[in-house]
């Protein structure tokens, strides 16, 4: 089922579903249908100033569909701007807020990247097999359905996940017992937190050398640039062969500076991508050191966009298209955005009232009009039709180009190792400790301690779960436990053991009375060997192998602890008396703490300051070591 369900949500697209808990037969499919009509009118305002990198977010009435009851929803694709994913969480929270009956699911290739995004906080009992179903928001909040044998009056105990019905019926009727815990719903927010704010901050503005006809159609069309700019990222050898030829649409020459807006994602995308131009196009661009170079570089990427669009445009004639900005639809929908106070008191037929006009005309002609429509044109087909049916002034866009408002500082392109360092803290809800306070608080038995802690910690196929609380209590070792545990496992029978432990016997050359020791054992099947025996022969391969590594140079690579240390164990080495001196000289026991450390220390000098499993394990430890500006000093320092 899982798998059934993400095959359903195409790569880089975010599926949103909203349903009507309370509503059942033609009484819900009426409400649901009035929603998706009023939704786009409610928030046109946010929906106008969006720019979508590659679909907008539609609305559309979906009939019931096996266990799946009638809803209204969409699946947009967001390719490369992952924000495009968040606003729409923003959107359906708000949806629900605004329409208290409605409850939304929202997932994506990924499943359910809520629940990813609040990981950390999650309850042990949940993974991806039992998680579907389980996330909604409604009445403006999410809510979380927890475990079905808390639910027996609900729900098949049989299944791991409920159905939506069996969901959309405990959100109806006790919806306060399933809103999601705090630190969930907080993790979540965050990351829609700022909006609707944060549309106008990720938008760029950059001036851009154009031909009139591209200023033309932007004027009446801004959307139409994210089109643009992604035929010319993810253009093929066959998108170029329109562009070794001069240009037919819009040829070099009436070219025009402008001011484009872009995402921040669409300008990052057309300006890092290199890009000559075939000498044929009649496009070329001036000097690297001119002061326009950039102008004219960006001019120059967008130009091949819109002429790829055109290119594969289906030369269908702008008359046998339907005019869908005329009409009671359109009129409906005018009149409402100016309920609204949508065009916020500008006088019918300014500058400012004609660019709200225009956006609003483009969320419309993407959004509402499609969804009414079972016909969507292309990109090229649009542009197409803007150039014979809008008057392009040259003169008018030249005098504009005297006075061009500034561009947008893109400084936020280059991002400095201590940038993406606090960028990576933030989004771990880590505070940066300072350069003074890690050098103050940096201490070798912390970082040996919360290793041995990590070490302490059970994992399993899953993983190792990290001891993020330094307040937690040490890890117990029951001995007894251990050992019936390993009795188990090794059990006592000679079948049990394989030619790893036969090659140990040669190599140990026991005598032929071992063997018979060992032979009357397996005749003892029955008998069980205590813990105490189990324990003791354990020592015995342990004092041998001790002894065999002692004549070996293995000993050397280890810190050895001296005599006098503060450690339990030197403390016994010593207490043993002088017989056993020259044992101990050879059997010296290994200082586990210093060993510890200064691998832990030279494998961080290793990383020359850039991210590596030292580091990486711990910081999840909550331990930072400081930058080491002392190769030389490393050793003696440990």
């Amino acid at each position: 089922m899982e798998a059934q369900r993400r095959t359903a949500v195409p790569e880089d697209a975010v599926r949103y579903r909203l349903f009507a808990p309370a509503a059942a037969g033609p009484s819900g499919e009426a409400l649901l249908r009035r929603c998706a009509e009023a939704v786009p009118v409610r928030f046109a305002p946010l929906l106008a100033a969006y720019m979508w990198q590659r679909q907008p977010f539609r609305l559309r009435y979906v009939p019931r569909r096996g266990e799946t009851p009638a809803h209204i929803g969409g699946t947009t694709l967001f390719g490369d701007n992952v924000e495009d994913e968040w606003f729409i969480v923003y959107l359906v929270r708000e949806i629900t807020r605004e329409f208290p009956g409605m409850a939304a699911r929202i997932d994506d290739n990924d499943g359910e990247f809520l629940l990813i995004e609040a990981a950390d906080f999650l309850p042990k009992w949940l993974n991806p097999e039992n998680s579907e179903n389980r996330v909604f928001f409604y009445k403006g909040e999410l809510h979380f359905i927890p475990l079905l044998e808390t639910l027996e009056q609900h729900c098949d105990l049989s299944a791991p996940c409920p159905t939506i019905p069996q969901a959309l019926a405990l959100l109806s009727t006790r919806s306060e017992e399933f809103l999601a815990a705090e630190p969930i719903r907080a993790a979540v927010y965050k990351r829609i937190d700022g909006y609707p704010e944060k549309i106008q901050a990720s938008l760029h503005r950059a001036r851009c050398y154009l031909p009139a006809g591209i200023v033309a159609v932007l004027r009446q069309r801004p959307s139409l640039v994210a089109a643009a700019v992604q035929a010319f990222y993810l253009r093929d050898p066959g998108d170029l062969r329109a562009c070794r030829r001069p240009f037919r649409t819009f040829p070099a020459d009436q070219r025009v500076m402008t001011l484009v807006t872009f995402t921040r994602c669409l300008y990052a995308q057309l300006a890092q991508q290199k890009f000559v131009p075939d000498r044929r196009s009649g496009y070329t661009l001036p000097a690297p050191s001119h002061p326009q170079y950039r102008a004219y570089e960006l001019g120059m990427k967008l130009t091949h966009g819109f002429e790829i669009l055109c290119s594969k445009s289906s030369k269908v004639a702008p008359d046998a298209k339907r005019n869908v900005l005329s009409g009671p639809l359109w009129e409906r929908f005018l009149r409402s955005l100016k309920e609204k106070d949508y065009f916020k008191g500008e006088m019918e037929g300014s500058a400012r009232y004609l660019e709200l006009l225009h956006m609003a005309e483009d969320h419309f002609q993407q959004s509402v009009a499609v969804t009414e429509s079972s016909v969507e044109v292309s990109p090229g087909d649009e542009i197409l039709t803007l150039l014979q049916t809008t008057s392009i002034d040259l003169k008018e866009f030249e005098k504009e180009a005297v006075s061009l408002p500034p561009e947008d500082d893109d400084s936020w392109l280059d991002i400095t190792p201590d940038a993406l360092d606090e960028m990576l803290k933030e989004a771990r809800n880590e505070s940066l400790p300072s350069a003074n306070e890690e050098e103050q608080k940096y201490d070798l038995e912390t970082v040996a301690e919360s290793m041995k802690a990590f070490v302490s910690k059970v994992s399993s196929h899953e993983g190792a779960e990290m001891p993020w609380s330094s307040d937690e209590s040490h890890v117990t070792f029951d001995v007894d436990s251990f050992t019936k545990a390993l009795d188990r496992i090794l059990g006592t029978d000679s079948e049990e053991l394989d030619s790893d432990d036969l090659d140990e016997e040669e190599e140990f050359d026991f005598s032929d009375g071992d063997d018979e020791d060992w032979d009357a054992g397996n005749q003892r099947q029955d008998q069980k060997v205590s813990p105490n025996e189990l324990v003791g022969s354990l020592k015995s391969y342990m004092n041998e192998m001790d002894h065999e590594l002692a004549q070996t140079n293995v000993s050397k690579s280890f810190t050895t602890q001296k005599r006098g240390a503060s450690s339990v164990e030197a403390a016994t080495s010593e207490s043993a008396g002088p017989d056993s001196g020259a044992e101990d000289a050879e059997l010296a026991p290994v200082d586990v703490d210093m060993n510890l450390v200064a691998n832990l220390l030279e494998s961080y000098s290793a990383q020359a300051g850039l991210a590596g499993p030292t580091s990486n394990i711990l910081q999840s430890l909550g331990v930072y070591l400081p930058e080491n500006t002392d190769h030389t000093g490393l050793s003696s320092q440990a």
